[in-house]
């Protein structure tokens, strides 16, 4: 009986010392030197840590549909081990930035200019949603299904999102339904509708 009870224990504890190293790993990992060198760079200067792809926006037209400028460790290599990255975003009047999630990452959203309806979905379904104005900040947790939606019917509005991870990776809802082959009679049943409204749903996507 005692060595069952023994057996119990030392399982539990291995149960729980895994639960920490996955909370641990959960993140970007950890790296052991100041930075990463891309594998195709043969000099280390300023110019590796210096991202200039943005500069094509200073002063150009605004766009006509939401546009999110990344700047991720895809575009900017040396973000690689620092747990970092930012998007810039344009909402041009009337426009959403559709529900989606991070899966790597919380996102720290400040407005710029204009305003944006933003909201997310906690894991017991409840909706938490604020206005913001020009100067606000806006927290959306990791992993949970955000939008944005600029209501103003005249006036762009711009905000810059900061990432806590080098590639926080993004999961589009609708396009993730609704253009990925994902079977009509399915997303019939758990829309509780008809193949046909799924149809046309994804032929809207098309």
């Amino acid at each position: 009986m005692a060595s069952n009870t023994i057996n119990q224990g030392f399982i539990l504890i291995l149960v729980l010392i895994f639960a920490c190293f996955q909370i641990a790993i959960s993140g970007d990992a950890d790296i052991i030197s100041d930075f990463i060198v891309p594998p195709n760079v043969t000099k280390v200067d300023g110019k590796l840590f210096t991202f200039t792809a943005l500069r094509s926006l200073v002063g150009a037209k605004p766009p006509i549909s939401f546009t999110a400028s990344k700047v991720s460790m895809a575009e900017f290599p040396a973000l690689n081990g620092q747990s970092v990255s930012y998007a810039f975003l344009q909402y041009p009047a009337g426009t959403l930035n559709p529900p989606h999630t991070h899966p790597r990452s919380a996102e720290l959203l400040f407005l710029v200019d204009g305003c944006l309806e933003v909201g997310f979905v906690d894991t017991a379904n409840k909706l938490f949603t604020q206005t913001l104005e020009a100067g606000d900040m806006f927290v959306f947790p990791k992993g949970l299904v955000h939008y944005q939606y600029n209501n103003d019917p005249k006036n762009l509005a711009v905000a810059v999102s900061s990432f806590g991870s080098a590639s926080a990776g993004t999961v589009s809802i609708p396009s993730t339904l609704f253009t990925t082959g994902v079977d009509s009679g399915l997303l019939a049943k758990a829309f509780k509708t008809d193949v046909a409204t799924i149809e046309k749903i994804k032929a809207g996507f098309a």
